[in-house]
């Protein structure tokens, strides 16, 4: 027993002096692995200049997509995620993202709190970037089980078996609406852009099939998205890390309609339009 506690203090000492030597070396400095600004050289980001090689002559996503992957891809690429932007986006106040950029428009803060506040609303299991993660883990999980034999079929079949029957699978099903009517924009943006249809996406349409056919409900456009970009070569975080801001624009837009207007008038409510379900009221005993 006494050995192995010297074992264990004996170690633990050695890493502590480890990471003391190595907060050590990076003291007094700012170390970085993806660029930054060098008077008199120039600004780079992950090797490439940005006033020489990226400014003027790559788009905004392109250099969007490098900061967030460390990978420069193709004008045409870069295009897509542009215009699948746009359709994330919706200048709707009744989204839950953008109805706090509409509070903190009536509540007069300013834009760039409202923006920053809806897009991390945004950010949740059930809508926005974070369920793109689970999105691109469930068609590469999926692609990997049809390599080895499976058919779109086995993949449903496994999937609501492990749901009671319910095919709960991200990426396919709308919670207010069948279908998604952004498909076929993307669908056709995608072939004018020369793309081809990949085998992630081939898979993905193969099991909207199987779900039309046994549930009556088909894919979303994260579905399509996360089987398209699998094609491209991006992994979950890639994607994830891609579409931070995804939802910002039309948050914005959702601040401005109010900020426009007198203060504290979006969405009122009186008193007995909440639908209180608690303890009834109480009477505090007189004190004497």
């Amino acid at each position: 027993m006494l050995s192995n506690d010297k074992k264990t203090s004996s170690v633990s000492s050695h890493t502590r002096v480890t990471i003391v030597d190595f907060l050590e070396q990076q003291r007094g400095k700012i170390v970085s692995n993806t660029g930054g600004w060098f008077p008199g050289k120039g600004v780079f980001a992950h090797g490439y200049s940005m006033l020489e090689e990226l400014v003027g002559e790559k788009s905004y996503f392109q250099i969007l997509i490098l900061n967030a992957t460390g990978k420069l891809v193709s004008k045409e690429l870069a295009d897509w995620v542009e215009a699948i932007y746009g359709c994330l986006s919706w200048p709707d106040p009744r989204i839950w993202c953008n109805q706090i950029g509409a509070l903190a428009g009536t509540a007069r803060t300013s834009v760039v709190a409202a923006t920053t506040i809806g897009s991390l609303a945004a950010d949740s299991r059930s809508y926005g970037p974070y369920t793109l993660l689970d999105g691109l883990r469930f068609i590469q999980d999926a692609h990997a089980q049809h390599l080895t034999g499976a058919s779109a079929e086995e993949i449903v079949r496994r999937i609501t078996a492990a749901n009671r029957g319910k095919p709960y699978i991200v990426g396919y099903i709308r919670p207010i609406a069948k279908g998604d009517e952004r498909l076929e924009a993307m669908e056709r943006y995608a072939k004018k852009l020369g793309f081809t249809i990949g085998s992630h996406l081939t898979l993905a349409y193969a099991i909207e099939k199987v779900l039309l056919l046994e549930f009556d409900e088909g894919m979303n456009i994260n579905g399509y998205m996360s089987a398209f970009l699998s094609d491209q070569g991006f992994t979950p975080e890639e994607v994830y890390q891609m579409f931070a801001a995804m939802v910002a624009s039309g948050v914005t837009a959702c601040y401005l309609d109010t900020y426009r207007r007198p203060p504290d008038t979006f969405l009122p409510l009186r008193c007995d339009d909440i639908d209180y379900q608690g303890p009834p009221r109480r009477v505090v005993p007189d004190s004497k």
